[in-house]
């Protein structure tokens, strides 16, 4: 066996950002869209697929709102084509963040169907699910934050959420297409514009997290805000966001990847690795950082059901990874998406220590315990890291950065596969 780098714990601190009482929260936002929440409204409450923490006490508590102005609340997923673009495996989506009939009270509607509402200035058509156009009113509820395919004023929120997710995944595949010759950003902007106008859009409830993947904003915004609001929110998300702080990464390895982390996996603006493709070169060819050399994905998380888009952005993996891939799951997402490279299945070894061996030697290094060595368990968890002693070296000066181990070996199981 070759011999490995040492790793060191080590912990990043960020600002804090002060605790978020939801259901005070709710209660004091809501009073922006109360006075458009009628008696006996149907109100369609849309959900995505994302992993969002406190999101069933959140969904809760706008049902909870929904309900005090004597409405009659609803749920639909909202997540494009996710969960296999059937209406069964958008439900047990939801089921995954515990959002249920029976722990929320209230009817999920699932369908897929959608109808043309509009077309946009450009002439494409615009879609939204028959089950929202059927509501007295529409709530979307979406946590902000930077986006995996672009960069622009515009990320993952409430706009994108009307365009794809009530789009379902016709309309999804009707934005991607779009995006592609237009930019996604003015795609979405655009849609989202003849939604506004033609869907009963009563506003939208915006999520943006910490560091620590915690709540730290809870923003109503009203339908006639929608267009504008999300600008400045998503520069806040991006100064929130938790980012690997090294320049230069020979080898990360990645304990989980999927769509409750990202919707690409894991997140390019964590480890600048885009959609549309990526240089394997081990001398750096494209701006930005940090510059990965090599990525090793080891596993998917439980709540991505299979869905393993963005294992394509990885350089090795495991077999049991792709034991578990749900090729159809994953193919209609990144095809919907217009990123096949996203679900491309990369070398696989049957342990995590052939894995990390190769990857190694494929450095072109000398000596192998030198090389600098990120373990992290997804992209949304960078309080806490693992690093080898050789960049642990070069970071410690970093006042954000704190040692929480002396060296220590790898350790493999019987198996053969990481503790």
């Amino acid at each position: 066996m070759n011999p490995l780098p040492r790793l060191i714990r080590i912990r990043q601190t960020f600002a804090p950002t002060p605790p978020v009482n939801i259901r005070a929260t709710l209660t004091a936002e809501f009073a922006k869209l109360r006075p458009h929440l009628r008696p006996g409204a149907h109100i369609a409450i849309g959900v995505g697929s994302r992993g969002i923490t406190n999101l069933r006490e959140i969904i809760a508590g706008v049902i909870e709102q929904v309900r005090g102005a004597g409405a009659q609340p609803f749920i639909i997923p909202a997540m494009g084509s996710h969960g296999g673009a059937t209406p069964e495996g958008q439900r047990e989506v939801l089921g995954t963040y515990d959002i249920t009939e029976a722990t929320m009270g209230v009817p999920i509607r699932p369908s897929l169907e959608v109808r043309q509402i509009g077309t946009t200035g450009d002439g494409d058509p615009v879609y939204c699910s028959v089950e929202a156009l059927s509501a007295d009113g529409i709530l979307v509820v979406n946590r902000i934050k930077p986006h995996t395919d672009f960069r622009g004023d515009l990320g993952s929120g409430l706009l994108k959420m009307c365009v794809i997710g009530l789009g379902k995944h016709i309309g999804a595949a009707a934005m991607h297409r779009r995006a592609s010759h237009l930019g996604h950003e003015r795609a979405i902007r655009a849609m989202a514009a003849v939604i506004l106008q033609n869907a009963p859009i009563l506003g939208g409830i915006a999520i943006l997290e910490n560091q620590f993947h915690d709540t730290a904003r809870l923003v109503a915004i009203p339908r006639a805000e929608m267009e504008i609001a999300e600008t400045p929110l998503v520069h806040e998300a991006r100064g929130l966001m938790p980012l690997l702080p090294f320049d230069e990464i020979d080898l990360l390895i990645v304990d989980q990847i999927g769509k409750n982390i990202s919707g690409a996996g894991m997140d390019p603006n964590v480890t600048n690795r885009w959609v549309q493709g990526y240089s394997s070169a081990l001398m750096r060819t494209e701006p930005g950082k940090p510059f990965i050399r090599r990525i090793f994905v080891r596993g998917l998380t439980p709540e991505t059901h299979g869905n393993g888009v963005g294992i394509g952005l990885a350089d090795l993996t495991t077999t049991r990874l792709v034991r578990e891939l749900d090729r159809r799951a994953t193919g209609i997402n990144a095809l919907t998406a217009m990123a096949p490279q996203t679900a491309k299945i990369p070398i696989c070894f049957d342990t995590d220590r052939e894995a990390i061996e190769r990857a190694l030697e494929s450095l072109a290094i000398d000596d192998a315990k030198s090389a600098r060595v990120v373990r992290i368990a997804d992209t949304l968890s960078l309080a806490e890291l693992q690093v080898s002693e050789s960049l642990w070296k070069s970071a410690r000066a970093d006042p954000r950065l704190h040692a929480a181990s002396e060296p220590f070996e790898m350790t493999f199981g019987a198996d053969g596969n990481l503790s």
